[in-house]
């Protein structure tokens, strides 16, 4: 599902589902990431996500409050198509300032 590398900025790759049925496991793997960033800038690949949900997008909303209330910055990239699609149709694209391409 997640999993981290050690890179230059921290990441954590999303794939496969990115819903209620993931949540627990990904909420973890998030605040993790978060946590344990050793620079203040943190990016999430979402481009292996094959399907989210409400939940999967509200866990999206949790990580970058959480990484802002940690003084970091927490980025989304990669968006899959339906990682577009949910975010489009819920307007939020302004909130979440990433580049979607």
């Amino acid at each position: 599902m997640a999993d981290t590398s050690s890179s230059a900025i921290p990441a954590l790759a999303i794939g496969g589902e990115f819903t209620i049925f993931t949540a627990a496991s990904l909420k973890t793997s998030l605040i993790d990431a978060i946590v344990q960033a050793e620079t203040p800038d943190i990016d999430v690949d979402l481009s292996n996500v094959t399907e989210i949900d409400s939940a999967g997008l509200q866990l999206m909303v949790m990580a970058k409050r959480e990484a802002a209330s940690r003084s970091k910055s927490l980025h989304f990239s990669g968006h899959s198509g339906p990682v577009l699609d949910l975010i489009d149709l819920c307007d939020l694209t302004g909130f979440f300032g990433d580049p979607v391409l």
